[in-house]
């Protein structure tokens, strides 16, 4: 077993854990710390017990917000998984008719010939 010196509320703690937890226990006795840092700072010096036991409430009464946020989430996740699919939207994609591009090849043939016309006068 590990152990480790962890400070909480400006007091130093021997804790045993596991190898390799030590990471899980540093970052347990952090949060525990700025849970603990303001009542020493607004209260001053309290009992060992009563810090690490108002500490713990708040931090179990943030937890239990986090909790209540995360099942109204998992309950509108189910609720958005458990509705039918939306229907399928119909696109339409316009279609070219075929007499559209010989009938555009007429107006440009006969656009030319005027425009010849023209030319041909305008020399004359």
């Amino acid at each position: 077993m590990a152990e480790l010196e962890i400070t909480i509320g400006g007091r130093s703690f021997m804790v045993a854990c596991q190898e390799g937890e030590e990471h899980f226990l540093r970052t347990a006795a952090a949060m525990l710390d700025t849970e603990a840092q303001p009542l020493v700072t607004q209260m001053g010096r309290l009992p060992e017990a009563r810090m690490l036991l108002m500490a713990g409430l708040m931090l179990a009464d943030r937890t239990a917000s986090v909790e209540d946020q995360l099942r109204v989430l998992k309950a509108r996740v189910e609720e958005l998984e458990n509705q039918p699919a939306p229907e399928p939207q119909r696109v339409e994609i316009p279609v070219i008719p075929p007499q559209i591009p010989e009938t555009l090849a007429e107006i440009a043939a006969r656009a030319e010939a005027l425009a010849a016309k023209v030319e041909d006068k305008a020399r004359a």
